[in-house]
């Protein structure tokens, strides 16, 4: 067990019975009162966010964690398949923990697991992806509006309200963060 000055922005502590990722935290005192230690915290299991305080006196358990950048390979009825690149050591990832991130995997590209004492708790996703159209219907003619889209259909299943000059076959980037077309990828 630790103080509460040992948590730092990053880690990721025992709250509650379950692992929390410490989003923000700011050591607060006032006037002669016992200073405490203000924190936001992610809950890794539910996904929720929480802010709570801890007084100086209180004890707080800070877990071992790791992050590991491992090659998404496939997925198959097991769960998600990820590669270590040095070792091609193949890691299973549940789909528990993948949830709603699963449309923004494309293989081949590398993505940071947070494993927590050799448990893996959390993927974390680059800013954009870059990802093949598979679908995309022919523009009208005459939709010559400013800024009129079409919804397109990506290799990983995700659909992306993008421009009307976006054909099947181009890479397209698109924000994990809302799903939104980014632009075209600097390969076409």
């Amino acid at each position: 067990m630790a103080s509460p000055n040992e948590i730092r922005k990053g880690r990721v502590i025992v709250y509650q019975g379950t692992p929390h990722l410490v989003l923000e935290m700011m050591h607060r005192t006032q006037g002669r009162q016992a200073g405490f230690v203000q924190t936001t915290l992610r809950n890794l299991q539910s996904g929720s966010t929480t802010t709570t305080k801890f007084r100086s006196t209180d004890s707080v358990d800070i877990l071992h964690t790791t992050t590991k950048k491992l090659e998404f390979s496939y997925v198959d009825a097991d769960g998600f398949h990820f590669m270590d690149v040095n070792t091609y050591e193949d890691t299973l990832v549940s789909e528990s923990v993948i949830a709603d991130e699963k449309q923004f995997l494309v293989e081949g590209n590398s993505y940071d697991i947070l494993f927590v004492d050799g448990q893996i708790v959390k993927l974390e996703l680059p800013a954009a992806v870059e990802t093949t159209v598979v679908e995309a219907p022919e523009g009208i003619r005459g939709d010559t509006a400013s800024n009129v889209q079409k919804p397109v259909t990506t290799d990983t299943g995700m659909i992306v309200q993008v421009p009307l000059f976006i054909k099947k076959g181009e890479k397209i980037r698109v924000s994990t963060t809302d799903g939104s077309y980014l632009g075209r990828s600097s390969g076409n």
